[in-house]
């Protein structure tokens, strides 16, 4: 039974091993980033490094709310999020439940259009958005960072694999007993989807709230960027300043962090569900 159990210990061993390394992978330069942020300009640069700083440096978050309108910046960040994850939420879950259960002429080659979108770089559409938002004179504000966002063809094909594995018997009775497409879809099919739902909202949201490229190219105005905008203009004002910038990033990052930590159970849920689809 020894010599049995030797080989599994060693490879748990080496399994544990290699997790922790990767953790201190992870972990190392996200704490990094807030021991920093507390330094003084001349620890931060200091060669070689400190890890401690001497006198923690809380005037940094103060030179940070200083400069930039970090307030505005959330406010702009989390109705925006908000925002694009209920829309997708909406309007991705109808589609998916469209293309999956109702039958309506060139469904099939519609939906290969909507996947094409996954097959190239983002970039190509910021020029087009772009030109779409300048039309409608909607430069320079709230709605022009969330109407492109309000729909994904990712959300729609990851839901509608969802709906197709639910049993039809569901629809069949629900028809028996009066219920139109609208009615199924709301009452009985939703519901159902609540992994998936999940899985699209955790992703929409930790994609929006990091959103870089689409804010910086549609806003210019200091009061409607988002955080990540925000930072980036933050580093060039004070971009060999490294305590300054990494107080902000502490201050960007903060709220991602609080809501996995909060919801940590849907979001490692979520991730497992999309993989298995």
């Amino acid at each position: 039974m020894e010599n049995i159990n030797k080989p599994r210990f060693g490879k748990k061993l080496l399994i544990h091993l290699v997790l922790i390394f990767g953790i201190l992978i992870t972990i190392v330069p996200f704490l990094w980033m807030i021991i920093t942020s507390l330094k003084t300009l001349g620890e931060s640069t200091q060669v070689p490094p400190i890890i401690f700083p001497k006198k923690l440096m809380w005037s940094n978050y103060a030179e940070v709310l200083k400069t930039l309108p970090f307030k505005n910046f959330y406010i702009n960040t989390l109705v925006s999020t908000i925002a694009k994850t209920l829309g997708q939420l909406l309007f991705c879950s109808m589609a998916a439940y469209a293309f999956a259960r109702i039958e309506f002429p060139l469904k099939n080659f519609i939906f290969v259009i909507i996947l094409s979108v996954l097959m190239v770089p983002g970039q190509i559409f910021l020029l087009p958005q772009y030109m779409v938002i300048q039309k409608l004179g909607l430069l320079n504000s709230i709605s022009a960072l969330i109407l492109p966002g309000l729909f994904s063809a990712f959300g729609t094909f990851l839901l509608r694999q969802f709906f197709m594995t639910l049993p039809k018997e569901l629809e069949e009775a629900a028809i028996l007993d009066g219920c139109n497409h609208f009615q199924i879809f709301w009452k009985i099919m939703l519901p159902l989807a609540k992994a998936g739902l999940i899985s699209l909202a955790v992703f929409t949201a930790l994609w929006s709230w990091n959103d870089l490229m689409w804010p910086l190219i549609v806003n210019t105005s200091t009061d409607k960027m988002t955080l990540s905008a925000g930072l980036a203009s933050l580093q060039g004002q004070h971009g060999t300043n490294f305590p300054v910038v990494m107080a902000g990033s502490v201050m960007a990052v903060w709220p991602m962090l609080v809501m996995f930590i909060l919801f940590q159970k849907q979001f490692i849920e979520g991730i497992a569900f999309t993989g298995g689809k």
